[in-house]
């Protein structure tokens, strides 16, 4: 099975996590499940990855942190929730990666057979 390089997918990282906390904050390993499941194993973030996102993201606006009780185990966890600013930036995010699948689809074989 062919992995995803993290260096391709690299630049949708922060895309991948705000769409996740479109529908409800969450926190990082919760997050880091939902990647790994939604891409059925074939991209895991790592964790140090994930939090420098976070953090980036954070400071920039995008999302914000809070803390609260865990419901299974009662200890205080991180979430993150996306902040208005951030669903502008993941809007953005889409539709740059709209133009980079057209750009790139223009040099991608239609039916590639190995024989390159």
């Amino acid at each position: 099975m062919t992995e995803i390089s993290s260096d391709v997918i690299r630049g949708y990282n922060d895309t991948m996590i705000l769409y996740l906390l479109l529908k409800e904050p969450s926190y990082g390993y919760e997050i880091s499940k939902q990647i790994k499941g939604l891409s059925d194993s074939k991209y895991i973030i790592k964790e140090t990855t994930l939090y420098s996102a976070f953090s980036r993201m954070e400071k920039n606006g995008y999302v914000e942190s809070f803390s609260s009780e865990a419901e299974d185990t009662g200890k205080k966890r991180t979430y993150y929730r996306i902040t208005d600013a951030g669903r502008k930036y993941y809007s953005e995010k889409c539709e740059e990666w709209e133009l980079t699948k057209e750009v790139i689809e223009r040099f991608i074989e239609e039916k590639y057979n190995g024989n390159y």
